[in-house]
């Protein structure tokens, strides 16, 4: 009688059958244990638009800041056609002295679309270190 021996075969490959059951396995964990920084951005609170939404505000209470390209800062009171170059450092004094004189004074941010970001945010930031709570923030029309 012969006996018939059963040979034993070894895989030299790795199997690949539950490759992809773990490739979503750890696509679907690290999907959600991954935490998104969040845009903080700016802080401005808008007022309600109600029935009266547009309200007439005499020149004299306003006080223009023209943001060049560059990075300089024009300042103009009302409807003068005067500008006085001034540094977004010099904001905030401005704006202190001017509220001093007029309560009711709004700062109205113009921007070139050429300037930065920060120019802006520095020009907004000296408004509000001097106690301003009324401004305008508008895109500076050439």
């Amino acid at each position: 009688m012969a006996l018939i021996r059963k040979q034993s075969k070894v895989s030299d490959g790795i199997p690949t059958s539950s490759m992809a059951d773990i490739a979503f396995l750890l696509l679907i964990f690290f999907l959600t244990t991954t935490v998104f920084d969040e845009e903080i951005g700016l802080q401005v609170v808008l007022p309600e638009r109600g029935p009266e939404a547009e309200v007439d505000v005499p020149p004299s209470n306003l006080l223009f800041f023209l943001i060049q390209p560059d990075g300089s800062v024009l300042i103009r009171r009302g409807e003068s056609q005067s500008e006085q170059p001034a540094t977004a450092r010099q904001v905030e004094g401005i704006m202190r002295q001017e509220l001093a004189n007029n309560p009711n004074i709004i700062g109205v941010i113009q921007t070139s679309p050429q300037a930065r970001y920060e120019d802006m945010v520095n020009v907004l930031d000296g408004i509000q270190s001097a106690g301003s709570t009324r401004y305008s923030l508008q895109l500076l029309q050439q």
